[in-house]
């Protein structure tokens, strides 16, 4: 079945490569057809295309349906297209003609917009909650361990001392920065495309308003046509608020995987986060951080390639976009899988309290050196010099005396709070978007 079928066929190959994988990946967007199936028919019963009794036909319908899709059972069988030709053949054969009639004044094209932006709200809202997870989880350390002294580096040099509690609250504080990015791909997202038709509206007379509030969207995307060039640009934005979380994540997976080498030795993974050698039997390799940190980099990359499938394209549809379908759907899973698997390898890492008893790192206290020369009034470049040359000529000694930082985001003074209080200010507030969908499928 397919909602363009105007009598003849196509060539099976031709089918094969248009649709591609098309109807495997529109069993993640059914949840969202069917709601905004139900918007648009609620809509058109408003407006008097659809008699009462369609109305209550299709709603049962409808509902029947979505719980099909929440128990896992929906599919999509051979020979339908995809997910809208799917849910309304199943409407026809529930409710006869009345499910003929609820593709009036739309297009597949703004079905598929609407879904799209439906589907990623509902993902946002997933990823979110592990963003969050694993933010708590850093934070947690972060306080545990703000007193265990470990190495700072620069250009892969001991440079000065750090804590653990600085490196793991560093990565809070990203996270954090990362949500206002996810914060604004989700305004882009909660903009409702639904009635923009093939991007150049209907006659039919639409209420884009009530769909808009029975949705929960946010706002409209006013213009038809800008609503369908939004097909692309979500993506792209999503996308690349994605790709900001990987490369937190991926930076700080490269950290656990170096400290945690023989070398370092300021972490220690559990057995069960570890892999070992075909001959070496001493060897336990992060395999799980190196794939996430593989898997993140991949992610960054995502933006760029939804970029170039839409770059050059004129305004108005082409199906060049359907394959952004295929960047775009499994994204979220993949990032939030590499969110989880970092959340739980933080937890479960052991921390080395003792790493600045090892002479190497004597030298990370000649700025604290300087510091107290100048405190005593040594000029600046002089006590610098000075103790630089007994670096030099290998007689420099530290004493050992405890550190005193105390200014804002430094090893005394880390602002925890403050970070947890940035972090809840990036939090998206999904409330009345949640109500929205509960009251349409009621």
């Amino acid at each position: 079945m397919k909602l363009w079928d105007k009598g003849y066929s196509t060539d099976k190959f031709v089918e094969e490569f248009t649709v591609g994988r098309d109807r495997e990946l529109d069993l993640y967007l059914a949840e969202a057809d069917v709601l905004g199936n139900m918007a648009h028919m609620k809509m058109l019963n408003s407006i008097g295309l659809l008699s009462d009794e369609d109305r209550v036909a299709l709603e049962q319908g409808l509902k029947k349906i979505y719980k099909q899709v929440q128990a896992g059972e929906f599919t999509i069988e051979d020979g339908v297209e995809d997910v809208h030709s799917q849910v309304e053949f199943m409407l026809t054969e529930m409710c006869g003609d009345a499910g003929k009639r609820i593709h009036t004044g739309r297009s597949r094209n703004d079905q598929v917009m609407v879904d799209i932006k439906l589907f990623s709200r509902s993902a946002i809202i997933a990823l979110q909650k592990s963003v969050e997870e694993l933010f708590s989880t850093l934070m947690q350390k972060a306080e545990e361990y703000k007193d265990i002294l470990m190495p700072g580096y620069t250009h892969q040099q001991v440079a000065m001392p750090s804590s653990f509690g600085m490196w793991l609250s560093a990565y809070a504080e990203a996270l954090a920065d990362d949500m206002l990015m996810l914060n604004a791909a989700y305004k882009l997202v909660n903009t409702n495309p639904l009635g923009s038709g093939a991007g150049y509206g209907s006659s039919v007379p639409l209420n884009r308003t009530m769909t808009t509030k029975l949705l929960g969207f946010e706002d409209l995307a006013y213009n038809s046509m800008y609503a369908q060039m939004q097909r692309g640009k979500t993506e792209r934005v999503v996308l690349t608020a994605i790709a900001a979380i990987a490369a937190t994540v991926g930076r700080l997976a490269q950290d656990v995987c170096l400290y945690s080498c023989a070398n370092f030795g300021f972490v220690k993974l559990p057995d069960a986060f570890t892999t070992g050698s075909s001959i070496m039997p001493h060897k336990k390799n992060p395999d799980i951080f190196e794939l996430t940190r593989a898997k993140c980099n991949r992610m960054q990359a995502l933006p760029m390639e939804v970029t170039l499938i839409a770059t050059n394209l004129p305004s108005g549809y082409f199906r060049d976009m359907q394959l952004t379908k295929e960047i775009y759907v499994p994204a979220f899973k993949e990032i939030t899988d590499v969110v989880r698997m970092a959340k739980a390898g933080i937890e479960q890492m052991w921390i080395n309290r003792d790493i600045l008893s090892n002479d190497i790192y004597k030298y990370l206290f000649t700025v604290e050196d300087v510091n107290d020369a100048v405190a005593k009034g040594v000029p600046f470049r002089d006590a610098y010099r000075e103790v630089g040359m007994r670096v030099q000529e290998g007689t420099y000694e530290h004493d050992g005396r405890e550190l005193n930082h105390t200014h804002e985001g430094s090893i005394g003074n880390l602002c925890l709070d403050n970070i947890r209080q940035k972090f809840a200010r990036n939090i998206i507030d999904f409330a009345s978007v949640m109500q929205a969908e509960e009251e349409l499928m009621r």
